[in-house]
């Protein structure tokens, strides 16, 4: 898989606060790369150098194996912030403006609204638009002159649950047509449901980087926790505690929570318990989620 963007010991300070502090990771060409952060951990920093917004203190990045150009620019759709969209002109109006300052053509602007689920409302006025088809007409301007690379800096920032759906499944539909998407968040959720690697930073500093599914698994903690319970929890937590590879035993809300060793698996104690004359009624293996490592990660404090 080749890389569309390498970032190399990139550094920013700002007098004595340092922004960014030597951060270096790889995106991969097709994946959706997060950049997930604290509020003030430089995800905003480092986004607005990579588009040359903002001029590094130290180290370097490429696109495509090449230094960045104003050619490389073109070709990437950039969000880093709501566009100045006229209210009183509709959203095809707004897109034709958008396609005129970036000196594209605007043959593709229908496709792009359909894209974005606008398409029915592309004569209506921009004023008329909900806080999530105004951000999805913004998404819609990035895509003029059909880039392979996307650049969205909280896209979702401000929308309500309904507004934060349609984002996330308009994303997820971009990658499956091949876009390139790096996004900054701090929605913990957003990044695990949408994308396919992450760079965790906090305080300009670089914690881990890499798939998703591998940073959720190097917590250097390789213990599974499941809950059971049954209709007598005391005699299940008497038999159990007993079994091979349950670590320990504790009791959270008439449950029983069990910390097992990886090998340890749900069909693995159900078999158990009904060898040991015991009907579990409930049994859940519970996944460590992107918010837990987040939190072992940054300590769950914000960067401000």
């Amino acid at each position: 898989m080749s890389t569309v963007l390498s970032v190399n010991n990139l550094a920013k300070s700002y007098g004595l606060v340092r922004a960014l502090d030597g951060v270096s990771f790889d995106v991969p060409q097709g994946s959706v790369f997060g950049i997930l952060g604290p509020n003030g951990s430089g995800k905003t920093t480092l986004l607005g150098i990579i588009m040359e917004i903002l001029k590094a203190s130290g180290g370097s990045y490429s696109w495509q194996g090449q230094p960045a150009t104003n050619e490389h620019r073109r070709q990437i759709g950039t969000l880093l912030e709501t566009p100045n969209f006229y209210h009183y002109l509709s959203g095809e109006k707004n897109l034709a403006i958008a396609a005129a300052i970036k000196q594209k053509g605007a043959d593709d602007i229908p496709e792009v609204l359909k894209t974005v689920n606008l398409y029915q409302r592309k004569d209506s006025k921009f004023s008329t638009y909900s806080l999530g088809m105004k951000q999805r007409l913004a998404i819609a301007s990035t895509l003029i002159g059909n880039p392979d690379i996307l650049v969205f800096d909280e896209p979702t920032n401000g929308l309500d649950p309904a507004g934060i759906a349609e984002i996330r499944e308009l994303i997820k539909e971009l990658n499956r047509k091949g876009k390139t998407i790096i996004m900054a968040s701090h929605i913990l959720d957003e990044v695990e449901k949408v994308c396919t690697h992450v760079a965790i930073i906090q305080k300009g500093v670089l914690k881990t980087t890499g798939p998703v599914s591998d940073v959720l698994n190097t917590s250097g903690d390789s213990s599974t926790t499941i809950v059971i319970s049954a209709d007598n929890n005391e005699t299940l937590s008497s038999v159990i505690s007993n079994m091979p590879g349950v670590n320990s035993v504790t009791t959270q809300d008439n449950l029983l929570v069990l910390n097992c060793n990886e090998s340890v698996t749900s069909s693995a104690i159900n078999r158990y318990c009904f060898e040991k004359g015991i009907t579990l009624n409930q049994l859940l293996v519970k996944r460590k989620t992107l918010e837990t490592r987040f939190l072992e990660i940054t300590g769950g404090q914000s960067d401000r």
